[in-house]
């Protein structure tokens, strides 16, 4: 269980600041008030008390603070070193049994660099190696000694899946799956045994409740990972390029009765955009990231801004501890091809590709996520706009403190 604290902090207000909600809302010349951990007002006036330290907000923005729904950091961390590498299992096509939070260090300097850089809530996953690489982990980006002192309270698990290319090469010489007709048939035989593993838990407990004494079935961790998925606790993120294998996918999700939270990378969304919407799956995705492999050949700069313009759930990721530190670069990189192309979307409303959505696909933006009265007082406060290059984290607040 999650053992985050937060820190006690003063009422801080900030005046006089551009604030972008995060939820399509822009204020000019507005107020902020945290207090408690928690944002008490936003608006063009808060009512502050008189204890609260002020900070004028002069030619500064605000924004809700960043949120990484795909890093690495803790399970590849600085330096790189093998030692230090612990973000694949790739023993098996099928690991759904490991969590990414029993490999994760906590004290990466990875972490107080994406702090730097806004990022206050981050979605550490395994690798893209095995069909199905294990569980997610969400965190508060609050470096400290365990990773449980990071956890995010109550935030779900997801588990992290692979499609394409990466699992046909690490497994196509040794025994399979060597090819997508074989990773497909890989998903759909687990998710049956996930199934038939339900069913003896569920007739266990119902004998049990009618007074029986039934055999307890076996334990079985890999099983009960994706039994938590066809139960609805644990949310699907699926590293995942093309369009077609996004298609597929999201067949093998109906079949089974099963929810994808997430496509990852989804190189290819702008293609199927629509199908994205119509079945409420996010996509998250590089600016500009293509060409890498065969799968990432298609890719085009106006993929984020045609997938919002779907009203399809965008979301701006890293994947990376370098892009981390500048994500809001990143957003404002897809928000400017999106204008060229024609597809005029306001800052306000981009910066849910880098909070409220992000927020959504972790299942938390009941509280976090948007500069809204009662959530988490996660919040950046920018040297200038933050679509600038040149603008710079001057504080970063996460559950209002500094």
């Amino acid at each position: 269980p999650s053992t985050y604290q937060k820190i006690d902090s003063k009422p801080i207000v900030i005046t006089n600041v551009t604030i972008l909600d995060g939820i399509g809302g822009k204020i000019e010349a507005g107020e902020i008030l945290l207090k408690d951990g928690v944002i008490m007002g936003v608006g063009k006036s808060v009512n502050a008390p008189s204890e609260a330290v002020e900070i004028d907000g002069k030619g500064k923005w605000v924004t809700p603070g960043i949120i990484d729904n795909h890093s690495h950091l803790g399970v590849y961390p600085s330096p790189s070193t093998r030692s230090h590498s612990d973000g694949n299992e790739m023993t098996s096509p099928v690991t759904a049994e490991v969590w990414a939070e029993h490999s994760i260090w906590p004290q990466d300097p990875g972490c107080q660099r994406a702090l730097a850089g806004g990022v206050t809530s981050l979605q550490i996953l395994p690798g893209s190696a095995n069909l199905f690489g294990g569980r997610s982990v969400t965190v508060k980006n609050l470096p400290n000694r365990t990773i449980q002192d990071m956890k995010f309270p109550e935030a779900p698990y997801g588990i992290k899946m692979a499609c394409g290319e990466n699992p046909k090469r690490v497994y196509g010489a040794k025994g399979g799956p060597m090819t997508r007709m074989g990773n497909v048939a890989g998903y759909r035989q687990a998710w049956a045994q996930a199934d038939e593993y339900r069913t003896k838990w569920a007739d266990y407990a119902t004998e049990l409740e009618a007074g029986g004494s039934p055999k307890r079935p076996t334990r079985d961790l890999n099983l009960d990972t994706l039994a938590g998925v066809l139960d609805g606790d644990i949310i699907v993120h699926m590293h995942c390029y093309r369009a077609d294998d996004m298609g597929t996918m999201m067949d093998v999700m109906k079949e089974f009765n099963y929810k994808i939270g997430t496509f990852h990378h989804a190189v290819e969304a702008y293609k199927i955009a629509d199908k994205l919407a119509e079945n409420n799956v996010c996509s998250a995705m590089w600016a500009d990231w293509w060409g890498f492999k065969m799968e990432a050949y298609d890719g085009i700069k106006e993929n984020i801004p045609m997938v919002h313009a779907a009203n399809a759930c965008a979301i701006v990721h890293s994947d990376s501890d370098l892009g981390i530190q500048r994500l809001n670069q990143e957003a404002a990189k897809a928000w400017a091809d999106g204008k060229r192309a024609g597809i005029d979307i306001s800052q306000a409303d981009a910066w849910q590709w880098l909070s409220a959505n992000p927020a959504k696909s972790l299942g938390i933006f009941d509280k976090t996520g948007s500069l809204e009265a009662g959530k988490n007082a996660d919040i950046v406060l920018w040297s200038a706009d933050p679509f600038s290059t040149y603008a710079q984290a001057d504080k970063v607040f996460i559950d209002g403190a500094m």
